[in-house]
């Protein structure tokens, strides 16, 4: 199925939110309406093996894992009409560049990744990406402390709460991180 015109949506949150989850039920929805499908991560990202995108609810999509942005363009295939890309935040700035051309070209391009990292700041190319995007979404997981909806993802080390001045990205699951509400997101600072 052909798409008159291209499109970008941007499924974003805290980890643990349900941003993949979403992600391969668009998906699903798009490969059972007949339209092909093409799916993009970052090779970074190999916590539940490499060639899937894979929620931590345990929910799978065979995906192609990339190294830059740009291998998005140069790997698509005649007739792709909708484009995946889980963890976009791990991309290149050319992820901006590569999504605004694929919607440019009549692709619907469904962009999962964190929105803020684990100082609570932007994170990467999803920000700019939800500013430009046709629609936003943006899930909320459960506080690990309370029980009340969190946006926040709280890294751990050694069971306590990373220093601000740690490193941005550090890839893992719920044996580094945690969903937090605001109250009890916390990032001290040396």
């Amino acid at each position: 199925m052909d798409h008159h015109t291209g499109s970008i949506e941007v499924i974003t949150g805290s980890m643990f939110s349900g941003k993949t989850d979403e992600l391969i039920r668009r998906l699903r929805r798009a490969t059972i309406a007949r339209q092909k499908v093409q799916v993009f991560k970052p090779v970074i990202d190999n916590r539940y093996g490499v060639e899937k995108v894979t929620s931590h609810a345990g929910t799978i999509f065979n995906a192609e894992p990339i190294q830059r942005a740009f291998e998005i363009v140069e790997r698509l295939l005649p007739g792709t009409s909708v484009v995946g890309i889980d963890e976009a935040q791990f991309f290149d700035d050319q992820i901006i560049d590569v999504v605004k051309y694929l919607a440019d070209h009549q692709v619907r391009v469904i962009v999962a990744g964190l929105d803020t990292d684990f100082r609570g700041e932007p994170f990467g190319c999803i920000p700019h990406l939800m500013a430009i995007a046709e629609r936003v979404d943006k899930l909320q997981a459960i506080c690990m402390v309370c029980g009340e909806p969190a946006s926040r993802t709280q890294r751990l080390v050694n069971g306590y709460p990373a220093n601000y001045n740690d490193p941005v990205v550090i890839v893992g699951a719920s044996e580094l991180y945690e969903a937090r509400c605001r109250k009890h997101h916390e990032v001290p600072r040396d």
